[in-house]
């Protein structure tokens, strides 16, 4: 169904315009139309139907684009895995999912479960059948894609995301973003990731050239701009991050960059500061979601005041987002819950797992796992993760509100704040800290520093400085799991 109001879109209403960039030339929609209709005829002659499901283990690049429309043509279920995972992880993913057939790519990790067909796209290329397809599939109810979970706060699961999830997010995305007919679309956050995988099916109905990048690093992202006159492309905060931390940043035209979307996790206000520096001219779009929900919320570029730097902004017409308290009751304004959601953007439920499916579900709307609140002009904050938040001696921290706070340091180029145990206070805050090359800093200091904005209870009572980078997963996420880990080893969590 999605195939239709995507390429098939494209291909009625923009056939001659430039479609994606391929190997040093641009396809039109037509040639890009003929391309996916001759993959369709080759998965279809290995087997693949309605309900199969063909996993891809591939680098962001034209073939991933050109396997998933083929996939939506079909009506079989594409399976995206995280190029980061290791043989173990994808092999976990691959007897969940059970797919047909898998496309891979030789420099990423080979999986140890065999399966009916295997194409290795970069030794072999994929033939291209010229029989058209007969029939182009049509089902808004049909599973899409199973977007596995990133898996910060453990196993993944199998995200069943419909043709109609992502349509509905085509159309929640446009509301934000504005997407502008004949626009350059960069792919420069994971394909496989809810954030970016959307954008692909969005671009073409809008009429846009898409451009992919196989890896993000902020010098090739600026290369890519400035070559390709690239307007439009999401990214996650940690990217951004490198990207306003690159020494030659401004020697690069990246003038003709017109929106910068940022989503996947919190981005500090002082971030925020040296975005704008950085890029002037550009609206900035922050959007809220998780893989379940598709994009719930979204903070306009006008609305990136003070005031408002650190809220999630408000959902657009078709999404209903609640904050609740234990028992599912809304809360008043200003009142910390769990936020809910429900819309046609919310997946079906996880893949052979009714049980969670059950769990993630009450009263017909989806919970988030994020405590947040709503003001009273209808502007949402996301405050902690459930499972994130610290209890100490009965008061809750809120690890991004402490961790907006240390990122306003000068020294500091990445923190994450997580709970530790304590036999007197059931936790402590804990803040683990990377600094700027060549700044110093004390854990004094710091705690010093972050009294000036927070009370007492929220202050770190243990500094560990990283010589390293945080860990993260694919989407830029710290791994507060694996912070953690080492010090709750044979600990019962102590707090409710």
């Amino acid at each position: 169904m999605i195939y239709v109001h995507s390429l098939g879109r494209a291909f009625r209403f923009y056939p001659g315009r430039t479609a994606l960039a391929r190997e040093g030339r641009l396809l039109t929609f037509r040639e890009l139309h003929t391309r996916v209709e001759g993959i369709a005829g080759t998965l279809t002659s290995h087997g693949f139907g309605e309900g199969d499901r063909l996993a891809l283990l591939l680098p962001n690049g034209p073939d991933y684009i050109e396997l998933l429309y083929a996939c939506s043509m079909l009506g079989v279920i594409a399976v995206p895995l995280n190029t980061r995972l290791s043989t173990k992880e994808i092999d976990r993913v691959l007897e969940d999912a059970r797919p047909h057939g898998i496309v891979r790519h030789s420099s990423l990790a080979v999986p140890g479960v065999q399966l009916s067909w295997q194409q290795v796209i970069d030794e072999e290329p994929l033939p291209i059948r010229s029989d058209p397809v007969p029939k182009i599939f049509y089902d808004p109810e049909a599973v899409l894609g199973l977007i596995y979970t990133s898996g910060t706060t453990g196993q993944p699961k199998g995200v069943m995301v419909t043709h109609g999830n992502i349509l509905a997010d085509v159309h929640n995305f446009n509301y934000w973003m504005r997407y502008t007919e004949g626009g350059i679309y960069l792919h420069a956050a994971p394909i496989f990731h809810i954030a970016d995988f959307p954008s692909m099916f969005a671009a073409p109905a809008f009429g846009a050239r898409q451009i992919t990048i196989p890896k993000f690093s902020a010098q090739t992202f600026c290369e890519t701009v400035e070559r390709e006159r690239v307007t439009h492309t999401v990214l996650v905060p940690t990217m951004i991050n490198l990207l306003t931390q690159f020494p030659d940043a401004r020697k690069y035209d990246l003038s003709s960059l017109q929106v910068l979307a940022y989503g996947g996790s919190p981005m500090a206000p002082e971030l925020v500061h040296r975005t704008r520096e950085l890029l002037p001219k550009v609206k900035l779009i922050q959007v809220y979601g998780l893989s379940e929900t598709g994009f719930l919320t979204g903070l306009q570029d006008q609305e990136h005041t003070e005031d408002k730097l650190i809220s999630c902004g408000r959902p657009c017409p078709g999404v209903d987002l609640l904050v609740t308290d234990t028992s599912g009751k809304q809360v008043e304004p200003g009142q910390a819950g769990e936020l809910i959601a429900r819309g046609a953007n919310v997946m079906r439920g996880y893949w052979n797992n009714p049980e969670e499916t059950a769990n993630a579900f009450r009263d017909g709307f989806f919970r988030t796992g994020d405590i947040g609140h709503q003001d009273t002009a209808g502007y949402f904050y996301i405050l902690d993760r459930l499972k994130d938040m610290i209890v100490t001696g009965g008061e809750n921290v809120y690890s991004g509100e402490l961790e907006a706070v240390i990122y306003e340091h000068p020294a500091v180029r990445e923190v994450s704040v997580f709970g530790i145990p304590d036999p007197q206070w059931g936790e402590l805050v804990m803040a683990c800290v990377v600094l700027k090359p060549g700044a110093t800093l004390t854990a004094d200091d710091l705690i010093a520093f972050c009294r000036r904005s927070l009370a007492n209870y929220k202050l770190p009572r243990r500094v560990e400085f990283s010589e390293t980078d945080l860990p993260k997963n694919s989407s830029g996420k710290v791994l507060k799991r694996n912070l953690r880990e080492r010090f709750w080893t044979r600990q019962q969590r102590a707090v409710s």
